[in-house]
């Protein structure tokens, strides 16, 4: 039988060695440089989303709908990035807050994650009426049927996180191999039911709409540049710069949120429980944590010509009836 040198491993529990876990050994640089990236992803998610936040509570001339829905956004994505901060104290490997605030802290992280998601799908339908029902777009999308969607998405994301991660909470810990792990399994046939409900079924829908926003985007661009008496010249660079930018727009959008998931959903497929490991600071789970961090760069930056098209195809509309 193997035995272990305690003068040569460190421990996350130096009195509890029999049970403890062992921290996990890097090089200096190497922790340093860990440390570094985790830090700064953090602080600029926090930072970022703090000020979306901060903006459009304070100023009430912001308030449309679809800035509620980037303030739904822009909540939990903070709420993320405060996660973070906690997360990178773990980076060798050791959960020292025990059992219970484990779990507590993977349901939050599940909980917020998954609002995200769902916000994002919201964003989305609120882009495909507003460009694609220009007409009905203010009748249909009201502040208030828009507060009455962000609460639902989100007593829906508390109630199906629990259901998840019910065993964990039932017995917390109970998945735990040694002292100072912090780790929620989840079921495989669970975990391909998450998959289906929690990204397949997301992804769908967000590309279903966006192919469609950008058909529509693309036939009023035509119409308006025919529409155009400016020179020919002047009238094909401005349709080529709207076209790419229409194009760019949505690319980033549905590329960065696949990027950032497909590595998470892929360990669901491999055939085995999934296994969330809080104290191992898993690569998987930094990328989920990171599309919190280019969501607000996204949706403020990028999206802003969506609002922008918006307001000018309204007036087109109007004009033309």
């Amino acid at each position: 039988m193997e035995t272990i040198d305690h003068g040569v491993y460190d421990f996350c529990f130096p009195h509890l060695f029999n049970v403890s876990c062992i921290k996990i050994a890097r090089p200096y640089a190497v922790t340093l440089l860990i440390y570094t990236v985790l830090y700064i992803i953090s602080m600029v998610t926090t930072t970022l989303n703090l000020l979306v936040v901060i903006s459009l509570s304070h100023y009430k001339q912001l308030r449309t709908p679809t800035n509620l829905l980037l303030l739904s956004l822009g909540i939990s994505d903070l709420s993320v990035g405060l996660l973070m901060f906690l997360q990178t104290l773990f980076v060798d490997g050791c959960w020292l807050f025990g059992d219970t605030m484990c779990i507590v802290y993977q349901y939050l992280s599940y909980v917020v994650t998954c609002a995200s998601m769902g916000t994002i799908v919201l964003i989305s339908v609120d882009r495909y009426v507003a460009i694609c029902q220009p007409l009905h777009y203010y009748m249909r999308v009201t502040e208030c049927r828009v507060r009455f969607c962000i609460c639902l998405s989100w007593l829906c994301t508390v109630v199906y996180s629990a259901v998840v991660l019910r065993e964990n909470m039932e017995k917390p810990g109970s998945f735990n191999t040694c002292s100072g792990q912090c780790v929620a399994a989840i079921n495989y046939y669970v975990g391909i039911a998450d998959l289906f409900i929690s990204f397949i079924f997301p992804v769908g829908v967000i590309a279903v709409l966006y192919t469609r926003v950008f058909a529509v985007i693309m036939t009023q661009i035509r119409v308006m540049r025919s529409q155009i008496t400016a020179a020919q010249s002047q009238r094909t660079v401005f349709a080529n710069k709207s076209e790419l930018k229409a194009a760019r727009t949505l690319g980033v959008v549905i590329i960065m949120f696949l990027i950032c998931l497909c590595p998470y959903y892929f360990v669901v497929l491999t055939g085995q429980d999934t296994v969330l490991d809080a104290s191992n600071a898993a690569a998987v789970l930094y990328l989920v944590y990171f599309n919190s961090c280019l969501n607000p760069i996204i949706y403020t930056f990028f999206y802003s010509w969506f609002r922008k098209y918006d307001l000018l195809h309204n007036e087109q509309k109007l004009y033309q009836e």
